[in-house]
């Protein structure tokens, strides 16, 4: 992979995770793999937005899907991407210092 690949990737990675309510989503996977309908009333949203999310994180390659009977449960392909949020975190914290 070319270093613009590699970037390339890297931005739509950041992209899919850069909106509150899927940072919030992968925060719940991290902890356990959820179904659709759990992460709908965790999150408050309807069915078709709450669908929208999840097709993002998973076109992004953040996570995927396994069908259980009738039901699609969401899990983390990796769950060290969350590790941008220490990132954050310390970037605020390094904030309030000047």
């Amino acid at each position: 992979m070319s270093n613009d690949q590699r970037y390339t990737y890297m931005a739509r990675v950041l992209k899919a995770m850069a909106h509150p309510t899927r940072l919030f989503i992968l925060d719940k996977l991290k902890q356990q793999d959820c179904c659709v309908g759990e992460l709908r009333d965790l999150v408050g949203i309807d069915m078709s937005t709450m669908s929208r999310h999840l097709a993002i994180l998973k076109e992004a390659d953040i996570i995927n899907s396994n069908k259980v009977n009738n039901q699609v449960f969401y899990h983390l392909l990796c769950p060290c991407v969350l590790d941008v949020y220490h990132c954050m975190s310390e970037l605020k914290a390094n904030r309030g210092n000047k």
